[in-house]
């Protein structure tokens, strides 16, 4: 991982900015579904977005690999990280509230350190780990309801579903960390883009039609959102973090985003979340704090 390092004001705005960004994502995905098909919403925002990223690329004059491996290793990556979790949350947004696929969502970064310890030696499952994985999944537990655990209605799949999306991107992040390493950020963002694309965009039309954008203006506007900010802008943002502030400040995003998509869920579709699904991402950002370990470091000072 990426050495810890401090958030600076740059840093801070720039996370704020991010996460204000991605808890919108969550909204303009579910009000383009209300007119376009699941498999179309996610053709849309990874085809405009690489078109977008390949635009900065070539602006910038960055160096695009040519090995047949590395664009292989950009498809599978656009797979896992594009494909598959873009597919189950806009498919579980069907049936459940844009909060709560957010609160789910978060769980990216428990599995990223579940999958992380099993996958490299240098990501150890310390005790302290453990711990912070146990009151994460307990936390979705909790958000989810325990009963429903046990069910096999839409609103249950629905949710099982934007958790495989979280370890698709767990697993994405493993993938990009052991075939993508010394690729420029942006030039591996462009290609997985590209990679996921080819995939989507054939799929789309074969399932829902050929793309238009001759919808609805709210519609359009949606689409604009999540494959122009919320996706192309987002990595370019995303990597700037990683660079200044490293990997461990940016899970904060996880914690960031979902009262974001909550209050904007709230505002705009009149959405309700129950009590167990506050206190099931309290329990969840609990886990990813003892994660962190930092607060925990600090009360030792004290």
């Amino acid at each position: 991982m990426t050495p810890q390092k401090s958030l600076n004001r740059a840093a801070w705005a720039d996370l704020i900015l991010l996460s204000l960004i991605w808890g919108g994502s969550f909204l303009s995905m579910r009000i383009a579904l209300d007119e376009i098909g699941v498999l179309t919403v996610v053709a849309h925002r990874v085809g405009w977005a690489a078109v977008i990223l390949w635009l900065y690329v070539v602006l910038r004059r960055l160096p695009v690999p040519r090995s047949l491996r590395v664009w292989g290793a950009f498809l599978v990556m656009g797979f896992l990280n594009n494909v598959i979790p873009f597919s189950l949350i806009a498919w579980g947004q069907l049936t459940i509230e844009t909060g709560l696929a957010s609160i789910l969502n978060a769980t990216t970064a428990i599995f990223g350190f579940l999958i992380a310890a099993v996958a490299f030696s240098d990501e150890r499952l310390t005790a302290r780990r453990a711990i912070g994985i146990s009151l994460g999944f307990a936390g979705v537990a909790m958000a989810i309801g325990f009963k429903s655990l046990l069910a096999f209605d839409p609103k249950s799949l629905a949710q099982l579903a934007v958790l495989g999306a979280s370890l698709s991107y767990a697993l994405a992040s493993s993938w990009a960390r052991q075939m993508l390493s010394g690729i420029a950020p942006q030039v591996a963002a462009a290609g997985m883009l590209t990679g996921s694309s080819l995939i989507m965009i054939p799929l789309a039309w074969k399932v829902d039609g050929p793309l238009t954008l001759a919808l609805q203006s709210d519609t359009v506007l949606a689409i604009a959102y999540f494959a122009i900010a919320a996706t192309a802008i987002a990595y370019l943002l995303y990597y700037r973090i990683l660079a200044s502030a490293g990997a461990s400040n940016l899970m904060l995003t996880t914690l960031l985003i979902p009262p974001v998509a909550i209050l904007l869920g709230t505002l705009f579709r009149a959405e309700a979340l129950p009590a167990q699904a506050y206190a099931g991402f309290a329990l969840l950002a609990f886990g990813m704090v003892v994660l962190d370990g930092r607060i925990l470091k600090w009360g030792r000072r004290i």
